[in-house]
């Protein structure tokens, strides 16, 4: 057990050098343990952390910028339109990232995208280095962000693959193509043979690699790959290309709808035709999230664990900021399929 030192007479702030009396350690280790330096031991970390807070020591965050140029905030830029939908895609990430920040240590800045007047503040705060680093989620409305973001002079992260030049950028994913062909091929199992998509738009790469999933499980088992719509990933959309795709080929029997928001709005226009699910039509979406869970009937959908994502994006973002950003982090989650009602 470790003995604290009382703090001389007369003194009523306690210091870096009692701290480090306290712990049998030198004035530079506890600095560069109050100051994050990752090169410090995990186990003395804890140990003079400890020490620190039952001495109430009271850490000048102000002095850790100057000492080591950090502010210890990251920025998590979103998109403004995805706040107003009913069910918000960012919400389930969003509970992993503060839950990562704060294992981190790290304040959290939201900054809204969506505008070209909500673009212009974003770079303008992260070019007066307010972070030491910027989380993206990717969302059809932003997905040109990472051009804009290229030269914004911290480390970031994207959740979603980013278009063009990905093999230079930091990201966490999940497997879409391999999410869409579990998708396609539990539609065949289903013993579905004419099987549509409604494809999102392909400024995203996730609505492009689902694309490629489905193309690619329908060859595999000689199957026309022909019966496509794309719109956005909302339940509008999904109303609008379902009623397209009905129209362009009423003999469909199955379908496989790339987001829980088009499901929503497919299902819909489905029932208004007389076409019963999963009777007439088998359906499987995408994301695996509470809209697949309430729908009438509830949809079968690949999950994505867009929790962990955000965690993992935090720890990214962290790891990157540790060696000065030169480094780019990629990963890929594995996708499974969660079947319901509509299969």
């Amino acid at each position: 057990m470790t003995e604290t030192r009382a703090r001389r007479p007369g003194r009523s702030v306690t210091t870096l050098a009692d701290v480090a009396a306290a712990a049998g350690v030198s004035t530079a280790t506890v600095s560069r343990v109050m100051n994050r330096v990752p090169t410090v031991n995990p186990d003395l970390a804890f140990r003079v952390e400890a020490i620190a807070r039952q001495m109430g020591y009271q850490f000048n965050a102000a002095a850790r910028t100057l000492a080591t140029g950090r502010t210890g905030a990251v920025a998590l830029i979103i998109s403004e339109a995805d706040l107003s939908q009913p069910y918000s895609f960012t919400s389930a990430p969003l509970h992993g990232v503060l839950s990562a920040v704060a294992r981190h240590d790290l304040q959290i800045v939201i900054l809204l995208s969506g505008s070209p007047q909500q673009e212009s503040h974003l770079l303008e705060y992260l070019g007066r280095t307010g972070v030491d680093g910027a989380m993206v989620i990717l969302e059809d409305e932003i997905s040109h962000l990472p051009e804009l973001l290229r030269d914004a002079g911290v480390p970031v992260v994207y959740l979603g693959r980013p278009l063009g030049n990905a093999e230079a950028q930091s990201y966490v994913d999940v497997d879409n193509v391999g999410g869409a062909r579990l998708a396609t091929e539990a539609l065949i199992e289903a013993g579905r043979s004419r099987i549509a998509i409604l494809a999102g738009n392909d400024r995203l790469t996730a609505a492009r690699d689902r694309l490629d999933g489905w193309r690619s499980s329908l060859a595999e088992h000689g199957l026309d790959a022909h019966r496509i719509a794309r719109g956005a990933f909302s339940p509008a959309g999904g109303s609008d290309t379902m009623t397209r795709l009905l129209a362009a080929y009423p003999d469909i029997d199955g379908v496989f709808v790339s987001s829980d928001y088009m499901g929503s709005g497919a299902l819909q226009v489905l029932a208004a035709a007389g076409r019963r699910v999963p009777h007439d039509v088998s359906v499987v979406s995408y994301d695996d999230s509470v809209l697949a869970e309430v729908a009438n009937p509830p949809l079968s959908s690949v999950h994505q664990p867009l929790e962990l994502m955000g965690e993992q994006m935090v720890d990214a973002l962290a790891s990157l900021m540790a060696t000065s950003g030169t480094a780019v982090v990629q990963r890929v989650l594995p996708s499974t399929l969660t079947r319901r009602d509509s299969l």
